[in-house]
């Protein structure tokens, strides 16, 4: 039940009012060689004048207005001086009066006055907060430095979690106390929690490798414990998140991948001054494009999207990003599908582009292999139509984003895209004055379909986490890295150039996902630990899933400019052929011809292999349940 503030600060003064009668009274009596005064009235009304002039300074300076709970060094600062003022007050008081008060009392005076004063704030203060930090989760911090101490600070006053113990790898910092918490060494940990009761550890690392921060969490995942982070340091210096606002551990730091640095000199080459179309520029990849070469300061950006509500939602974030920074690009959406040329190479001529990154496609494998003529449609004529017109429009530069599903496909969706860089290739032979270039590499975290969102959703949910196999892997990189180096690529190599990522090490699916259950603190439920809180479900491979994905076709690669890019010397068509393979699939797109359309794709040299027999388009076969039935009927 909470007290009306005027009745706390009427307790507070008669506190304050006993704690400076005391004083005074424990300051004569300390005082051996005191003198009693010929009339205790005179005793009587210098303390009456002393004790309420007191009062009346501490009304003006605040005091009462001050929360106790949120006591401190200020508040404690401005008891002292009044303490001291008090003091002053008190000897020249005595010497009006001619009362013999020695230095002696005077000294006591302030000290056991200030002691009073200040003294019961710091008990009020520190019996609150002993209450309601039984009511919040003990947390232990990880890294006792600057930012270690400010979110401690923060978590004192706040209402949710209570820090009891630092842990820090700093040996000079070990076996210390850091604003009033023990700082333990990281190999004590397991023993400290169980000690200590600990609900959370709080990673306060902002500023420290992923390398290192994934060696951190590994030490911290068996333990039976949330482990949540602070923003890291970019956020918290752009003023977009506090210290205390923390977050659930990123994936980013599992894979414990550093990204490097990029180069301003191939980020700005193709962008600086010059006007840059993204396709897709409301997707994961094409929004972040967008972002990254707004930051190169081009001088318009045209967003190319399809989507009404993604192209409406990146433009008015990009606006937002040009007003707050001072960037005076004119960054201008335009609605559109890829699948028509005259309306990309209106838009290309009317802006006069220099540069083009193709990020639209359709990238979900099952939903490619369940519609495949739009997945052909939209993934191999879009990138046609959209280069043709390109070379109409007098486009300098053409990045195409590819993936690595391209790289001997299982599926339609990666035959589709491995298809897009077969023309750009053809085109690059055939034409000279636009650039083409391909950026192949794997998945990217947090994109739409993604799996990292999806354990994140079902282990909230308490689970299934679903799982296609038990052995299933795939590389991982960050999308703003992903972008970076999509940029710094598309400067590189010659016209029909392909270029990989180096994704790092491929990462186990069934592994992420149990790292994520434990950093959340749950147990996997699995058939010897039945009383677990999240199980794994493996629901088997979709279709055209494959266990392994791969960024190289062959072995001939060569390095490039960037220590995370190379370039692969692939097979390639001439652009007659090419021309010949491309009215092929649009004769069987057009006739609807599932049948003749998997053939073309089987026959195209892309090394499509599909993992079974099945056709999965899903008008395909719903026609062809209808024509069953009919048989039927007719033999009936």
């Amino acid at each position: 039940m909470q007290l009306p503030r005027n009745f706390k600060r009427g307790i507070g003064l008669t506190v304050d009012t006993f704690s400076i009668a005391i004083a005074m009274l424990c300051a004569y009596l300390l005082s051996f060689d005191a003198i009693l005064p010929l009339r205790p009235s005179q005793w009587v009304l210098l303390g009456s004048i002393v004790l309420c002039v007191t009062l009346l300074v501490y009304i003006r300076m605040g005091l009462y207005r001050a929360v106790v709970r949120y006591v401190g060094f200020k508040i404690l600062s401005l008891v002292f001086a009044t303490a001291l003022f008090s003091g002053v007050l008190l000897f020249l008081g005595a010497i009006w009066m001619g009362i013999a008060l020695p230095a002696a009392a005077i000294v006591n005076y302030v000290l056991i006055a200030f002691l009073l004063t200040g003294g019961s704030r710091l008990i009020v203060r520190e019996g609150y907060q002993r209450a309601v930090s039984r009511k919040k989760d003990r947390v232990m911090i990880y890294g006792a430095g600057s930012a270690g101490r400010q979110l401690a600070q923060a978590l004192t006053n706040g209402d949710e979690f209570h820090p009891v113990m630092f842990i820090d790898d700093d040996a000079g910092l070990q076996n210390t106390s850091v604003l009033g918490l023990k700082v333990v060494s990281p190999k004590n940990i397991q023993r400290a929690v169980k000690e200590c009761d600990v609900q959370r550890i709080l990673l306060a690392l902002p500023s420290t490798p992923r390398s290192r921060r994934r060696q951190i969490l590994e030490g911290l995942e068996m333990l039976p414990v949330k482990v949540q982070t602070v923003p890291g340091m970019s956020d918290m210096v752009n003023g977009e998140m506090a210290i205390d606002q923390l977050q659930d551990v990123r994936v980013e730091d599992l894979l414990g991948r550093d990204p490097v640095t990029p180069a301003p000199q191939l980020m700005e080459k193709h962008i600086t001054g010059q006007t840059v179309l993204v396709t897709g520029a409301g997707g994961s990849i094409g929004s972040e494009l967008c972002r990254q070469i707004l930051q190169q300061r081009p001088k318009a950006l045209v967003l190319y999207e399809l989507s009404e509500f993604a192209l409406y939602a990146i433009e008015r974030e990009l606006m937002h990003i040009c007003r707050h920074q001072g960037i005076g690009a004119e960054v201008i959406p335009v609605i559109g599908t890829v699948q028509r040329r005259n309306r990309i190479e209106t838009v290309l001529k009317t802006f006069s582009v220099d540069t083009v990154y193709h990020a639209a496609a359709y990238k979900h494998v099952p939903l490619v292999e369940y519609n495949m003529v739009e997945g052909v449609r939209n993934n191999v004529f879009g990138t046609w139509h959209t280069a043709e017109a390109a070379i109409a429009a007098g486009v300098k530069q053409f990045v195409l984003i590819s993936t690595d599903k391209a790289v001997r496909p299982t599926n339609v969706m990666g035959t589709t895209k491995r298809l897009s860089e077969l023309v750009l290739q053809a085109l690059a032979l055939r034409e000279a004055d636009t650039r083409f270039c391909m950026v192949r590499f794997g998945n990217v975290l947090g994109s739409s379909g993604s799996v990292v969102p999806l354990f994140k959703e079902q282990i909230e949910r308490g689970g299934p986490v679903t799982v296609t196999h038990p052995d299933i892997t795939r590389f991982f990189m960050t999308i703003p890295e992903a972008a970076q180096l999509v940029i710094q690529a598309g400067t590189m190599g010659h016209s029909g150039s392909v270029f990989v990522l180096d994704m790092g090490e491929s990462v186990k699916i069934v592994d992420l996902a149990r790292k994520m259950i434990r950093l959340s603190g749950l147990e996997e439920k699995t058939e010897e630990n039945p009383h677990g809180d999240v199980a794994i479900e493996f629901t088997g491979l979709r279709p055209g899933e494959k266990l392994y994905e791969e960024l190289l076709i062959g072995d001939n690669v060569e390095a490039s400019d960037h220590p995370r890019i190379l370039r692969a010397n692939e097979h390639s068509l001439e652009w007659n052929d090419m021309e010949a393979l491309l009215n092929k699939l649009d004769d069987t797109c057009q006739r609807f011809a599932i049948d003749e359309l998997r053939e073309v794709l089987l026959k195209a040299p892309t090394g499509y292999q599909p993992t079974d027999d099945r056709i999965c388009d899903v008008i395909w076969n719903k026609h062809r349940t209808c024509e069953d039935k009919g048989d039927d009927a007719d033999v009936a």
